[in-house]
C-alpha cells in the first residue's frame, strides 16, 4: 500500500474531525500543478530500458528529475500550507540520491518492513541501492521501517514530505490556507474553481485591466 494514499486519507479525516471541509479546495489557487504530476510520474514509472546504459543511472535520473519538479512546483506554490516543511523533505532526498547515485536502503530495514534485501540487491529497483560502506550521508537514506500491510522503508525527508503533505490537506480543510498572489501562469494554469473571478480566466494582457475595473465598480 502506498504510504501517500494513507497520508491523504488519514489527512481527511483528521479534517472531517476539525468540521473542515473538501470544498475549500475549490478556492485553492494552485499554479503549475504539471510540474507535481510529472514529479509523481517519475517516482512510479519503472525505468526504461535504454540501448547499452545502466538502468541505475536512469533511475537515478528519474529520481532527481522528480524531486527537481516537485522543488519547481512547491517554490512557485510556497504560499501553501506545511511548503517549507515539504521542500526540506525534498532537499534531503535530493541530496543523497545524488551524492550515492540512488537512494541507499538500510538492509535490516527492508527485511523488517517484510521486503528482501537480497532481491534488491539483485537489482530489483534500479532506483535503489542496498546502502553499503561506501555510502556517503546514509543516515539520510531509506532507514526507518514501516513494517506490513504498508511495507515500506522511508528516509527522514520522506517523513518530512508525508508529514507536510498531511498537514497541508488538514491545513486547507480548515480554512487556513493563505492566498496565492502570483497571477495564474498561462502554463499549467489548473482549476480554478467555481468561485474563481471572471478575470483569471483572461489572457495575462487584459488580466490587471479587468481586476482594476471589476474592484473599481466600472467593469460591464
Amino acid at each position: 500500500m502506498s504510504p501517500i494514499v494513507v497520508v491523504l486519507v488519514i489527512a481527511v479525516l483528521v479534517g472531517f474531525a476539525l468540521r473542515g471541509s473538501l470544498r475549500r479546495f475549490e478556492r485553492l489557487r494552485i499554479h503549475w500543478w504539471g510540474f507535481a504530476f510529472g514529479g509523481v510520474l517519475l517516482q512510479v514509472l519503472p525505468v526504461p530500458t535504454v540501448g547499452g546504459l545502466d538502468s541505475s543511472v536512469i533511475g537515478t535520473a528519474m529520481l532527481l528529475g522528480s524531486y527537481l519538479l516537485l522543488l519547481v512546483f512547491l517554490t512557485v506554490n510556497r504560499w501553501i500550507p506545511a511548503s517549507g516543511i515539504m521542500t526540506i523533505g525534498l532537499v534531503l532526498n535530493l541530496t543523497v540520491v545524488g551524492l550515492n547515485g540512488g537512494m541507499p536502503v538500510n538492509a535490516s530495514a527492508i527485511e523488517t518492513a517484510g521486503g528482501s534485501a537480497s532481491l534488491l540487491a539483485g537489482g530489483a529497483s534500479p532506483k535503489h541501492h542496498v546502502a553499503g560502506d561506501d555510502d556517503l550521508l546514509p543516515f539520510l537514506g531509506d532507514i526507518i521501517p514501516v513494517p506490513r500491510p504498508i511495507g515500506v522503508v522511508l528516509s527522514f525527508g520522506d517523513l518530512l514530505l508525508y508529514g507536510g503533505m498531511g498537514w497541508c490537506v488538514v491545513q486547507i480543510m480548515r480554512g487556513r490556507s493563505r492566498e496565492n498572489p502570483r497571477p495564474l501562469a498561462m502554463w499549467f494554469p489548473a482549476y480554478r474553481g467555481k468561485h474563481a473571478p471572471a478575470h483569471w480566466r483572461l489572457p495575462a494582457r487584459y488580466r490587471a485591466d479587468r481586476a482594476e475595473a471589476e474592484r473599481s465598480g466600472t467593469a460591464p
